[in-house]
Parts: C-alpha cells; structure tokens; sequence
C-alpha cells in the first residue's frame, strides 16, 4: 500500500483521537452500520480530497465499510492532522497522501497520488480534484462518475464551470444541503473560527471589536459567536440583503474602508479575493489581528502586505506580525489560511456527524444513478436532507409532531379559503 504521511508512530495516538471523535458522530455510525450490512458501495474506488482530521477519518472508514476502497489526501497544507493521517493508514489500511505544512508541490503531488487510483467517485472540499481533472488530467474525467463538493468556495467554483458548459461530469453541492449549511457552516464554523483565534493568540474577545467580512452562513455564526463571547461586531457586506440581514440581526454594517481603522480582530469568510488589502492595511491600528475563515488563503492580500512590511517576526506559533514603515505592527494568524484548523481541531465531530453523513449517502446516491447523471450540478436529493435530519434527532432522544391524516389533506388541497 502506497502512502505518504509524516510518521506512523503517532498512528496510536490519532486512532485514540479518531475514536473520541467517532463517540459524538452517531448518525455517520448508523450509515456505518448499515454499509457494513449492504455493502452498497462494493467495487468501487473513490479519491477523497478533504482535510485529515479526526472527523474525516470516520467518513473514510464509514466509505470503506461499504465496500468501497479508499484513498484520502489533504484538501488544505496546514489542516492536516499528522498523527490521524497516520492513524488512518495503520489502522484503517486506507492510502493516505497528507502531510501537515506540506508546500505547494508537494500538496499537487499528493493530489495526484489520489487520482492515480482511478477513482469512479471523487470527493473534494474546494474542488481541487476537480480542478485537476478539467485541466491536466482531462483524460481521465471520462472514468469520472460523479464528485461531491463539501465547500460554499467550492459549489461556486463548479456552477461556473457548469455554467459554461465546461463541466465533464456530474457534481453533487453536498454543502448547499440544509443539514450540512444550516448546522456545520453557521454553528462549526462559528464556534471553531474564535476557537483557533483564541488558540493562536489567547486574546480575550471581550471588549474587543471583531469585524465578520461576509455575512453568509459562516459569517453568520461567527458573528454570533463573537458578540456572545463580549465583542462589539460589525460587519461587511456586498449583498444588500445580506446586509439588511446582519442589520435586522442587531449587527452594524459598515464599508470595509471605514471600519479598518477601527477593528481590532478582522475574519473573512467571503470566498472571495482580497477582502483586506493594501488599502485596509495602511489604516490599520497597530496590533489588529487578521484571520481568515474562508477555504482558500487568497481573502487577506498576503503578497500586498509582505511587500509594505519593513519586517516580518513569529511572535508565536500560527502568529506573525508585519512592521509597516510606519512602526505599526499587523498580526496575521496561520499565514491567512483556514485559522479554524490551521491553529484549532476545525468543527466539533457532533455538527460533522450530519455534514459527512451526506457525503456518505451522496456517493450512494452517485453509485446508484450515475448512468442517468448528466454533468450538472445537483443538490442532495431532499429525502436524504431528511433522513439524516430524522437520524440526528433519533441519536439525540428528540421526538417530534407528526401531521394527522386530516392536516395531510387540507395541506395538498387547495379548495379551502377563508
């Protein structure tokens, strides 16, 4: 078995770490459960593209069990947990192709041992294999049945490309179903993003003024977070009525430019380009924090600001300030990549227990009708945002209302007025 990780000896340590994890994800043990009985999944190969943590490594097991053979690389350099990569291969004889810090050629070639294998299913958080397989590896898109986007940067890097008619096969936008956007974007997102601030710095969040760039579901829960952890938040907006949103939610909406000279902890989460740059940082106090929450590390104009810096120092792990001729320091956190899993453990496993468990019935869904697929992108089928919603309440002992056959009927009919 091919791998590459950074060191097998800490395979006990990931396993304990993995196990832990698998404890609060008890819709994803079920589909386990299930997979290991029918075997759906049985012949088929699928390269995994995502990040190496703890959470991950159950959805790859979860596939496995299924009869599925499994190779997994990293989706981000610095998400990567060493000691679960190597967990995984140990212990759950799946090829991975990860390591944390990795450099830009290494990740690509990573990348490329994924889809080395052949795999009929891709799943991929950032569409980084996708990527791949539209430009140096086309060829091998024809052996594509279908591939599976986990990110909001991601479904919109592929709806352009369907948009285009570019698209070579069919993509499935497991982030836009209600039970992994609703739940993993707003309350993961929101909760692990102060979590790796916090852990890089041992800032206090109270008092400060945390400016959200992006008022999307990210956006949202990290906002939230923030003012329930004492800061004065403000936000910034492109969209009118996200603006209005964050407005009626008791958040003030200002212009970037105005409120740059202000913040004091700055988050994007737009999956946009340079959401601060030059312009942000020449106003900037002395001190202000920057970190970014989106998938790619392209939102804070790193490159604008070397170029402005006399200096640049490590002040502690994941921290590094840039001296501005000026005397004024900017921080930066995890080199403006992902900071809730650069510098903190990303989403707590019990909210990443119903996003991967759509990916799990997502690469079902592919397997079982790829031959009627066309090369779109598709939502997750409604029946399985509701079953993995009926599963989640189970797991957590919640019982809901069911309609009466009497409120059925008065629902599908349209003869009642007033």
């Amino acid at each position: 078995m091919k791998y590459d990780v950074a060191n097998l000896k800490l395979a006990e340590r990931g396993q304990a770490r993995i196990l832990w994890a698998e404890r609060t994800m008890d819709v994803l043990r079920s589909i386990k459960q299930e997979f290991t009985k029918k075997k759906p999944l049985r012949g088929v190969r699928v390269a995994a593209c995502l990040h190496i943590t703890t959470e991950t490594a159950n959805l790859l097991t979860t596939l496995k069990a299924g009869g599925a053979s499994v190779v997994a690389c990293a989706s981000n350099p610095l998400s990567t947990q060493d000691e679960t990569a190597a967990a995984i291969v140990k212990y759950a004889q799946i090829p991975v192709f990860a390591r944390h810090g990795a450099k830009r050629a290494m990740y690509y070639r990573h990348l490329n041992s994924a889809l080395d294998s052949k795999p009929h299913v891709t799943i991929d958080d950032g569409a980084d294999l996708v990527s791949l397989l539209h430009g140096k590896r086309k060829d091998q898109a024809k052996e594509i049945w279908g591939s599976l986007e986990e990110t909001t940067t991601g479904v919109v890097r592929l709806r352009s490309l369907a948009k285009s008619g570019k698209l070579l096969f069919p993509v499935v936008a497991v982030n836009d179903a209600k039970t992994k956007h609703f739940f993993d974007n707003r309350y993961g997102t929101g909760q692990s993003t102060l979590d790796g601030i916090i852990r890089a710095t041992n800032t206090l969040i109270a008092g400060k003024t945390v400016v959200i760039a992006g008022y999307g579901w990210c956006g949202r829960g990290t906002a939230s977070r923030a003012r329930g952890l004492g800061a004065h938040v403000v936000v910034t907006e492109v969209d009118p009525l996200k603006a209005i949103e964050a407005t009626f939610d008791g958040f003030p909406v200002r212009p970037m430019k105005d409120i740059a000279p202000l913040g004091d902890i700055f988050i994007t989460l737009t999956g946009d380009i340079h959401v601060l740059r030059a312009e942000h940082f020449r106003v900037m106090k002395h001190g202000a924090i920057l970190a970014n929450s989106g998938h790619f590390d392209v939102e804070i104009d790193i490159p604008a600001l070397q170029k402005m810096a006399k200096t640049v120092t490590t002040l502690r792990d994941q921290v590094e300030e840039y001296k501005l001729p000026s005397g004024r320091g900017i921080v930066v956190l995890s080199q403006g990549r992902l900071i809730n899993l650069a510098a903190a453990e990303g989403h707590p496993a019990s909210v990443m227990d119903m996003s991967f468990a759509n990916q799990a019935f997502a690469v079902q869904h592919v397997v079982a009708h790829h031959k009627k697929l066309k090369a779109e992108v598709y939502t997750v089928p409604e029946a399985v945002d509701e079953k993995v919603a009926k599963l989640k309440l189970d797991t957590m002992g919640i019982d809901i209302d069911h309609l009466t056959p009497e409120q059925k009927s008065y629902l599908a009919a349209w003869e009642h007025g007033t």
